[in-house]
């Protein structure tokens, strides 16, 4: 497939798949006339990329994971990175839940306040 159908397959942009491939991330074949044609195992290369972004890693990161992805090899440096990455993920989840519990205080105050008329006062304090 070319590069107009990977991206309106993927929902990302052509730049971001340009990009892509820069980094050595996904990898075409080039026609006679140079346009990019993609397997279509890109589409599902395209998602995960696109998930471990979502996940905050770098492109590097996703370079060196995707061998282990991808085709399953797995060594012990790479299980120690990707262990890593989990328990830095794991550390912005608890840090979202926190945020959020905040703003249901928050929410529920400013919602008793709205019933009552009151002025909206810290809930800690």
């Amino acid at each position: 497939m070319r590069i107009g159908e990977l991206a309106a397959r993927t929902g990302v942009s052509v730049r971001a798949l340009r990009y892509y491939e820069e980094q050595d991330l996904l990898a075409s074949r080039r026609s006679p006339s140079g346009q990019r044609h993609y397997p279509d195992g890109a589409v599902d290369r395209v998602e995960l990329i696109q998930e471990l972004y979502a996940a905050g890693l770098s492109s590097r990161s996703i370079l060196e994971l995707l061998p282990c992805v991808i085709g399953g090899e797995a060594t012990p440096e790479l299980l120690d990175r990707l262990s890593t990455e989990r328990d830095r993920i794991d550390g912005q989840i608890g840090d979202l839940v926190s945020a959020r519990n905040r703003l249901d205080t928050v929410i529920t105050a400013a919602t008793a306040n709205l019933r009552t008329g009151r002025h909206c006062k810290n809930p800690e304090g």
